[in-house]
């Protein structure tokens, strides 16, 4: 009997097969309170990571752009600026309650007419080749289940001279910070996310899916493997928090 496929779902071993449904149940739960216990559980910090990794798109007007696991629209938001009115903005999630918040957000905002709307799996785009001048990907990946699948899509959809920006939970460098960190993620982030969205086992699993997310070294190479060249990474917090960029020539 052939043996199935397993992967990881935060410290727990799934199939393959399972991983993307039991993520969907997270991110389903936690929803609606995603981007209050994004401020609560970084202090805010997220959007100062958030506007550094816009910072590196180099984005101009007219480009055309992919936010996959765009969520609730932070990235889009502030992409919208630097793209005008010629140039337009795919938000795509796996997930359709993130889908719809983030729609929900940007239409109450008034960003509507160059933003599309797509539920999509990273590892299957439904886009053709050579489509965008950039993707980004902001603390998705690591909820992917074949991340090299992920990546050769992206490849696949940036147009040549697209950039891949990836903004993700990290594996912390400063000296002294780990085991603050651990004491953080295990102990007091359950706890929180108990007490603002009345589920602690979904922000069990973000501090499990953070460790079991490759280091920044093995990213970039899996970004050079999939055949981003000029392939850079940039630690912000201490290498709480990565970004990624890689280009296509």
């Amino acid at each position: 009997m052939e043996k199935s496929e397993t992967t990881h779902f935060g410290y727990q071993t799934v199939a393959a097969s399972e991983k993307a449904h039991k993520v969907a149940e997270v991110f389903d739960s936690v929803a609606s309170r995603y981007d209050l216990m994004n401020d609560l559980m970084s202090l805010g910090v997220h959007r100062l990571w958030k506007r550094f990794a816009v910072s590196l798109t180099g984005l101009r007007p007219g480009d055309r752009v992919l936010d996959l696991a765009g969520g609730t629209g932070d990235l889009t938001y502030r992409m919208l600026p630097l793209v005008g009115l010629k140039g337009r903005i795919v938000l795509s999630d796996i997930n359709a309650s993130m889908l719809g918040g983030g729609r929900k957000r940007l239409v109450d905002e008034g960003a509507v007419g160059n933003i599309d709307y797509v539920q999509a799996d990273a590892e299957q785009l439904p886009f053709s080749d050579n489509t965008f001048h950039c993707i980004t990907i902001g603390f998705g990946l690591r909820n992917v289940t074949r991340k090299e699948r992920a990546l050769e899509a992206m490849y696949r959809a940036l147009k040549p001279g697209g950039r891949l920006i990836i903004l993700e939970f990290s594996h912390p460098v400063a000296p002294g910070l780990k085991p603050i960190y651990d004491l953080y993620s295990f102990a007091a982030l359950p706890i929180l996310g108990q007490l603002v969205a009345h589920d602690a086992a979904s922000y069990r699993y973000l501090a499990e899916s953070i460790r079991m997310h490759p280091d920044q070294e093995t990213l970039l190479r899996m970004l050079e493997s999939s055949g981003f060249e000029r392939c850079q990474y940039f630690n912000l917090s201490g290498g709480i928090v990565a970004v990624h960029r890689g280009y296509k020539f």
